[in-house]
C-alpha cells in the first residue's frame, strides 16, 4: 500500500468521523470569493487608515514578515494611519516578571510590535487578549496589567493598551474626526481566576455597566464610524467557532468535547463564551457599530452579519501561524493565511475594507477589497401582471 493510498484511505476515515458528528469538515478551505471593489481613484481622498492585526505574539527574533509589512503599510503616511493589535500580544502567558530570562524575553516581543509605530511615529491600541491574561492562570491579571503599564509607559503617548489595570472597558477613542473606536477587553468575561470587579478603580465594573456603557459610546456617536475592537470573535469559520480540518477528527474526543462546550472557555461553544457574545449582541441592537473586529482565530474572515454591520477576525499577525477556516453562513472572505486587514474611511465618509495577505519576505498583496458603504440601489419595479412570488421563492431580508 503506497503513501498516496494511505492518505486518501485517512482523508475519507477523517471526513466520515466527522460526518457522524454532524461537522461540516470535509471540504476545501475558503480561499477567497472574489474582489468586489477596485482601487481608489486619484481623486478619492483617504482621511484615516485603520489597520487591524491580531495573534502577533511570537514574532520571528530574526525579522517578522507580517510585522516588517505593517511598517511599509504605514511608513508612506503615519499620520493618516492607526493600528490596533487584537490581542494574544505576547505568547504564551503574557508578560512575567521582568527581572527573568522570560520575562525579558517578553519584553522583546512587545517591543517587536511597537517599533514599527514608535519608528514611523504611527498613533496605534493594544487590546488584551486570553494569552495576556496567562490563559486563565491566576497570575493572569498582573500578567495583563504589567503589560498595559509598560506599552503606555513606553509608547510616547502614541501607543497604548486599552483597557488599562484588568477593565473591562469599554474605552472610547475619537479619532481624527471621523472614527468612534471602542475596544473591550473580553477575557475580562471570561476569565476565572482574581479580576477587577464591583469596587475597583474600573468605570464601569459590572457586566450590565459594559453593556450600558457601550450602548451609550454608540448612540453618542454622532456622524462618527463605530468600530468595536476586541480580541474574542462572536462568530467564525475556524476552530474556536467549531470547525476543523480533517485530521483533527481522526482523533474525535478532542473536537467533540469542545463541540459540546467542555474545556470551551476560549471557543463559541462555551458556556462562559456564549453568554459574553449574547452581552455583547444586546448592546448592539439599537445603534449597531459598523464594524466588530476580533482576532483569536490565526486566520483572516469578513463576514457581513449580526449583531455587527461587518464582523472581521484578524489574526493572522505571525507568518506560518495559521488556522483552518470553513466557509459558513454571511461570509464574504475567509482564508487560511497570514496578513491583515485595513478599513480607509474617506473624506465623504465611504469606509473601504482591503485584506492584506503577507508572504514569508515580508511583501504583501491586496486579496480582497469592498465598500463596507453600498449605495442603495434603484430596482426596477415588479410586473403588476406578473404571479406574486410563493413562499419557497418569496425574498427576504
Amino acid at each position: 500500500m503506497n503513501g498516496r493510498t494511505i492518505s486518501r484511505r485517512a482523508a475519507r476515515l477523517g471526513c466520515a468521523a466527522a460526518m457522524l458528528m454532524g461537522v461540516s469538515a470535509c471540504g476545501s478551505p475558503v480561499a477567497g470569493l472574489g474582489r468586489l471593489a477596485g482601487v481608489l481613484a486619484p481623486e478619492d481622498s483617504v482621511v484615516l487608515n485603520l489597520v487591524l492585526i491580531g495573534d502577533a505574539g511570537l514574532p520571528n527574533p530574526a525579522g517578522e514578515p507580517v510585522l516588517n509589512a505593517l511598517r511599509d503599510e504605514i511608513a508612506p503616511a503615519p499620520d493618516r494611519s492607526f493600528v490596533v493589535f487584537l490581542g494574544d500580544n505576547l505568547y504564551p502567558v503574557g508578560l512575567g516578571d521582568t527581572a527573568t530570562a522570560e520575562g525579558r524575553e517578553g519584553l522583546r516581543i512587545i517591543r517587536a510590535q511597537m517599533a514599527p509605530l514608535l519608528e514611523t511615529g504611527t498613533r496605534g491600541v493594544f487590546v488584551p487578549g486570553n494569552h495576556d491574561w496567562a490563559q486563565g492562570a491566576s497570575v493572569g491579571l498582573e500578567h495583563v496589567t504589567r503589560q498595559a503599564r509598560f506599552i503606555n509607559a513606553n509608547g510616547g503617548g502614541r501607543v497604548t493598551m486599552e483597557p488599562r489595570d484588568g477593565c473591562p472597558g469599554p474605552v472610547v477613542l475619537d479619532i481624527d474626526g471621523v472614527l468612534r473606536l471602542i475596544p473591550v477587553d473580553t477575557h475580562w468575561w471570561l476569565h476565572p481566576s482574581q479580576k477587577p470587579g464591583p469596587g475597583s478603580r474600573c468605570r464601569p465594573a459590572t457586566e450590565q455597566g459594559v453593556i450600558d456603557s457601550l450602548r451609550v459610546a454608540l448612540a453618542t456617536a454622532g456622524d462618527l464610524r463605530t468600530v468595536v475592537v476586541a480580541h474574542h470573535p462572536l462568530v467564525s469559520g475556524g476552530q474556536h467557532g467549531g470547525y476543523f480540518d480533517w485530521p483533527t477528527y481522526l482523533f474525535p474526543l478532542h473536537p467533540w468535547a469542545r463541540l459540546a462546550g467542555l474545556f470551551a472557555r476560549q471557543d463559541v461553544t462555551g458556556r462562559e463564551y456564549r453568554h459574553m457574545a449574547t452581552s455583547l449582541q444586546r448592546a448592539f441592537v439599537v445603534d449597531t457599530p459598523m464594524v466588530y473586529a476580533a482576532g483569536h482565530e490565526h486566520n483572516l474572515q469578513v463576514f457581513r452579519r449580526e449583531p455587527a454591520k461587518y464582523m472581521l477576525v484578524s489574526g493572522g499577525g505571525i507568518y506560518g501561524h495559521t488556522t483552518p477556516t470553513r466557509r459558513i453562513t454571511g461570509i464574504r472572505y475567509i482564508r487560511e493565511a497570514s496578513g491583515y486587514q485595513r478599513i480607509s474611511i474617506l473624506a465623504d465618509g465611504r469606509m473601504r475594507l482591503s485584506v492584506v495577505v503577507v508572504n514569508a519576505d515580508g511583501s504583501r498583496h491586496e486579496d480582497y477589497s469592498q465598500w463596507l458603504d453600498v449605495p442603495t440601489i434603484e430596482r426596477p419595479q415588479p410586473d403588476s401582471t406578473a404571479p406574486p412570488p410563493s413562499a419557497a421563492t418569496g425574498g427576504g431580508r
